[in-house]
């Protein structure tokens, strides 16, 4: 017979076995899970998320209901996601221009440029992106990079709910992640060159002499 522990969940006290996840225990339940269940309702991973603090601890940290495991004396709290009021939206046949993948993002999410680097981001993603440093390389113009470091992101939206520009950077890397899947993307600093040149911040000569001589 497997161990039985106490837990707390959104302030109710619960029984539940040594080994099952917060979600498992929460869905043994007497009262129905309706909201935040990802996969096993909404179809959207990630929305199983969750405030937790643990026995003997005074902080609590931001974790995901379906692959973390009940604790004695550990405290849950399901966080309800409130869908900001500007969307950001593009169609997918605008990602094909890998040229002009960097001022079509500047465009789409004009809020990247206002990051505060007040790690607010880093600290609430329950999967460790180094999330504060996908936008700043995003807003360089190094795109790959960036999206690269989104990879393991499952939509979860605590970086968005902890972001004080509302910047919403899961969906930055989304849209990143997306693009990259319809076109091979362009080098970074090449594209914050010709971004520079058609500001006029870079003066072009085109009377230079490229010849090299030979040795």
């Amino acid at each position: 017979m497997s161990e039985t522990i106490r837990i707390s969940i959104d302030g109710k006290v619960v029984d539940a076995a040594a080994g099952n996840s917060i979600l498992h225990t929460r869905l043994q339940g007497e009262e129905a899970l309706t909201a935040n269940i990802g996969c096993m309702g909404q179809g959207v991973c990630g929305s199983c998320r969750c405030l937790v603090r643990k026995a003997g601890e005074r902080s609590a940290e931001t974790r995901l209901a379906c692959e973390t495991v009940v604790e004695d004396g550990m405290q849950v709290s399901f966080i309800d996601y409130y869908l900001p009021d500007h969307v950001h939206r593009y169609r997918p046949q605008d990602l094909r221009d890998g040229w002009q993948a960097l001022p079509q993002l500047q465009q789409t999410f004009p809020e990247i440029s206002q990051c505060r680097h007040c790690s607010g981001c880093d600290r609430a993603c329950p999967r460790h992106i180094p999330v504060q440093q996908g936008i700043a390389l995003a807003n360089s113009g190094q795109l790959q990079a960036a999206a690269a470091l989104f990879d393991a992101c499952i939509m979860c939206n605590l970086c968005t709910l902890a972001c004080p520009e509302n910047i919403r950077p899961n969906h930055v890397g989304l849209y990143l992640r997306r693009a990259q899947a319809i076109q091979n993307l362009r080098p970074g600093d090449l594209l914050r060159r010709l971004e520079q040149q058609a500001r006029g911040e870079m003066a072009i000569n085109t009377l230079a002499d490229n010849t090299r001589s030979e040795a």
